[in-house]
């Protein structure tokens, strides 16, 4: 992967994003935009979060009450995850906790989550995708040469999480999204617009001729339909608790028998794999560098260690790499030069394909206009 020469003087972006701007001081503005959104959760007293913490619990009870289950809290084995989990367990909520298989959960991940939600005693409804059908999109997103591969992994657990939210009349999506650990704004060209089933379906139709049957895409129409009309709102609770990741690691490894991954997302096998080879390989993106960037923003890590693990391959070993790629080739059913022909091509934009993203940029604007 390329090297570049330019790194922020505060955090550790630097001008491999194509956007970035340096000000005088050498400070980019991904972390100075970071600091000015993120002020009023920064800035909040421990009684202010309280206080907000305290009022959220009530109003999830009060919208439970005489229901199975009053909030949701989507789990992937991750560490942020499971740690909503808990905190809402002790906070006297009934959570369900959902989790969304799409064929490549590690083997770690599921005993993370199975040990979590026995010790809790919380349900769990794991949703599974239809693998054949999910393989054949993953191989459309392939073979259209586009970046964000996850986007079906994230659409999915979007739709999974609001559906079964309705299904249980639910109005409380806790998640484990928050601002000091991933709060920093991805680069624009480092992924896609995560409520795109046009360009899903458009991807699958166009290289797979395939309809969509099982896969459960969410579209722009259907968070405004969730949100606005059926009051489900997604919440991102760790913003409203004293969140440490090392304690919270110690805490759920002592407690619940959780085993850590080595960076953020590594719990699922193809993130894994996408994210410290793919990624690198052939779109020149190490997206370790906004997470250790927000970390040290943040105040949770130093410059200096991010700067360090940098230098490292994003794997665990060269040796679980290699792991990884026979098991990525046997997966999708590739042989080593598909591979390497597939990490040879020139990327592809999403929006060529048609995208529901303009759709989505007015509505927000014309939502800002009106509130």
């Amino acid at each position: 992967m390329k090297q570049s020469a330019q790194i922020c003087t505060r955090c550790v972006m630097d001008a491999s994003v194509s956007d970035i701007i340096f000000d005088e001081h050498g400070v980019c503005n991904y972390c100075t935009e970071f600091l000015v959104r993120s002020s009023h959760i920064f800035n909040k007293t421990p009684l202010q979060l309280e206080q907000e913490l305290d009022s959220l619990v009530k109003r999830v009870k009060t919208s439970g009450k005489n229901k199975p289950y009053d909030c949701i809290v989507g789990v992937s084995g991750g560490i942020d995850s499971s740690w909503v989990l808990v905190q809402v367990v002790k906070l006297g909520l009934r959570p369900l906790a959902v989790h969304m298989d799409n064929g490549w959960n590690s083997e770690l991940a599921q005993n993370n989550i199975s040990n979590l939600v026995q010790k809790l005693n919380v349900d769990l409804h794991t949703h599974v995708i239809d693998w054949d059908e999910y393989r054949a999109l993953m191989q459309a997103f392939f073979d259209a040469d586009v970046i964000d591969v996850e986007l079906l992994t994230d659409n999915a657990m979007l739709a999974v999480n609001y559906r079964i939210a309705a299904k249980y009349g639910v109005h409380f999506i806790l998640a484990g999204t928050n601002q000091a650990s991933e709060g920093m704004e991805i680069p624009s060209a480092w992924n896609w617009f995560k409520y795109d089933k046009k360009n899903i379906k458009a991807l699958a139709k166009r290289f797979g001729c395939l309809r969509l049957k099982t896969f459960p895409a969410f579209s722009s129409n259907d968070y405004v339909w969730y949100q606005y009309f059926r009051s489900i709102k997604w919440f991102s609770i760790l913003d409203l608790l004293a969140y440490n990741k090392q304690d919270a690691m110690a805490e759920l490894q002592q407690a619940y028998g959780y085993k850590p991954y080595p960076y953020k997302h590594y719990e699922s096998v193809f993130t894994r794999f996408y994210q410290g080879y793919i990624l690198p390989e052939k779109f020149n993106v190490d997206k370790r560098k906004v997470h250790l960037a927000t970390l040290v923003v943040s105040g949770l890590m130093s410059r200096e260690d991010a700067l360090k693990a940098l230098e490292e391959i994003p794997y665990p070993t060269a040796l679980d790499l290699e792991t990884d790629r026979k098991y990525f080739l046997k997966k999708m059913k590739w042989d080593e030069a598909q591979l390497v022909e597939y990490l040879s091509r020139k990327e592809q934009s999403h929006s060529i394909y048609g995208s529901e993203r303009e759709k989505w940029d007015a509505m927000a604007k014309l939502y800002h206009k009106l509130i």
